[in-house]
């Protein structure tokens, strides 16, 4: 039997919401979602080491986080205390995803340690229950765990499997970071979409791909509004979770690079991106 790795370098990918209807609001504030997730192929990478003294160790900081709140070092603190494994981690990430940016970052980094320290532990947990983990750090940590386009409702973490449409995204950062605290406490939210079935979701286009998050985050954050009248003149824009990130789909790598390259000197940044149904992570770990 080959010797267990003792590093893994694994891919952390972004994800966008197709859509986002707010069907509603629990009494412990959370709120009830439809959402449908797509996997796409802008990843963060993490590189996360075996230890045998039981040491949780970042090694790459993230500016204005402080260790302990961090995501990636509370989903490993998290699954050693759940095992028992007296092994600890030393992990670095090499970061592309804004923080902030609704494209689900810190939970994929989450998800992805999650994974990785299974993997390196030799703990031998379904994603399932890895899953169940993740749901506390994050209600989009299971859609990674599960690493497949998905359609989701309750707060994220009722997941069903899909297969999406793979287009080329412009994906489009205004260089804003959006509070999704705030963004659901904001008293002007609409929170009472009618909910629909997934197949009507499937079919896609106006007016039940939508975001109802847009409308607010547009409001609050001027940049985030005129990024999306921008990028509307090529295509339907949409902001993504909670923002600042918007897409628009193109039929083709080209299409999308030709609108991307007309950022060229503006003050946002933009990435060209394929949507995948499946996650980059399930194939680095074989899954």
């Amino acid at each position: 039997m080959p010797a267990a790795p003792r590093t893994l370098t694994l891919p952390a990918p972004a994800k966008l919401n197709r859509m986002l209807h707010i069907v509603g609001r629990r009494q412990d504030g959370y709120h009830e979602l439809q959402t449908l997730f797509q996997i796409i192929d802008l990843c963060d990478y993490l590189s996360i080491t075996l230890r045998q003294d039981g040491v949780i160790e970042l090694i790459t900081p993230m500016d204005g986080v402080a260790h302990a709140d961090n995501l990636i070092v509370r989903a490993a603190t998290l699954l050693q205390q759940a095992s028992g494994t007296p092994l600890g981690a030393s992990i670095m990430i090499e970061k592309h995803l804004p923080m902030g940016g609704g494209l689900g970052g810190g939970s994929s980094n989450a998800a992805t340690v999650l994974k990785g320290l299974n993997r390196l532990w030799q703990l031998g947990l379904s994603d399932t229950t890895l899953a169940e983990l993740g749901i506390t750090l994050g209600a989009d940590v299971p859609v990674f765990i599960h690493g497949r386009s998905a359609w989701a409702e309750g707060v994220g973490e009722q997941l069903t499997p899909i297969t999406l449409d793979t287009p080329w995204f412009v994906v489009i950062h205004p260089h804003v970071s959006v509070s999704t605290r705030k963004v659901f406490q904001d008293p002007e939210l609409t929170r009472d979409s009618h909910p629909i079935t997934m197949a009507r979701a499937l079919q896609g286009g106006a007016p039940e791909w939508r975001n109802d998050c847009e409308a607010i985050v547009k409001k609050r954050y001027p940049p985030i509004a005129e990024a999306l009248d921008w990028l509307a003149q090529y295509a339907p824009s949409q902001l993504t979770g909670t923002g600042a990130c918007l897409f628009a789909a193109f039929d083709s790598q080209q299409a999308a690079q030709a609108v991307a390259a007309e950022l060229t000197g503006q003050h946002w940044h933009a990435w060209v991106a394929r949507g995948l149904n499946t996650s980059p992570l399930q194939d680095a770990l074989g899954c």
